[in-house]
């Protein structure tokens, strides 16, 4: 049964939580080690909580966040429902060597993909620059809900679009905490991006709106907003919170050069 299941894995994984954090150790170096990389511009400038919610880039990023972590959240809360009302949940499938009801082989898929695509996104960002794969990121989420919209009611589509759209879902929990360290320094990293992750509970406030939406207009206007906001979220990220961040980090790289050269003088 449920209860039994989580008792047994909860403990589990308690367990191994426990026992692995004995392998825990501090760095004996804690000076980060800037590199210049055009793909990935760093500040020189570490700035506290209270410094960056000052910016302008911070609330860009806190509103991206919000607009797709709200239509993740959306999509979470309203599979079962979808599945049911497209007539596919019940289906037994054979996929990838696992068979079962077409809406629980959803499920399984859609977490294992969201746990691998956090960290091979995060990859991603390190190679091609955070704003470009959000923009890649955003734009597959999209698609994944247009193919749902059109495809869905076909078990095997509802299961391959559904776990396409997770895979890039997760991506925000590794790629805005790095794009905020990026931009706002190592010292307060776990500040800011503690901070910046509230953007989820902000998040989970509109996702009633897909109840609302879906009993009034049906899935295809729920799907329509979820499409929206990850379109608009892809824009964002390229034509405004690329160019804002390179203009803030050369602002933050003149403040480091005058300091530096004003210990010089003293020195």
């Amino acid at each position: 049964g449920y209860a039994q299941a989580f008792l047994v894995f909860g403990l589990g994984q308690g367990l191994v939580v426990v026992l692995l954090s004995f392998l825990l150790r501090k760095p004996t170096v804690a000076v980060p080690i800037r590199r210049k990389n055009l793909r990935l511009p760093q500040t020189k400038v570490d700035r506290s909580p209270r410094e960056a919610v000052r910016t302008p880039v911070f609330w860009t990023m806190y509103a991206l966040f919000v607009m797709v972590a709200s239509g993740g959240l959306m999509a979470a809360a309203q599979i079962a429902p979808i599945a049911h009302d497209f007539e596919v949940a019940g289906v037994t499938m054979n996929l990838f060597g696992l068979q079962m009801a077409a809406l629980t082989l959803a499920i399984s898929l859609d977490r294992i993909f969201d746990g691998f695509g956090r960290p091979f996104f995060g990859w991603v960002s390190d190679n091609i620059g955070r704003e470009n794969t959000m923009f890649i990121a955003f734009t597959i989420a999209a698609t994944a809900c247009i193919l749902l919209l059109g495809y869905g009611r076909n078990p095997v589509m509802f299961v391959l679009s559904t776990a396409m759209y997770f895979a890039v879902f997760g991506e925000i929990y590794s790629l805005f905490p790095a794009t905020c360290g990026d931009t706002f320094g190592s010292k307060y990293a776990a500040s800011n991006a503690g901070l910046l992750y509230t953007a989820k509970g902000t998040a989970a406030f509109l996702v009633p709106l897909a109840s609302v939406l879906s009993s009034a207009y049906g899935w295809s206007a729920v799907f329509g907003l979820i499409i929206a906001l990850n379109i608009s979220a892809a824009a964002l990220a390229v034509f405004v919170l690329k160019p804002m961040r390179r203009r803030y980090l050369a602002a933050e790289a003149e403040i480091a050069e005058e300091a530096e050269a004003h210990k010089v003088k003293l020195a």
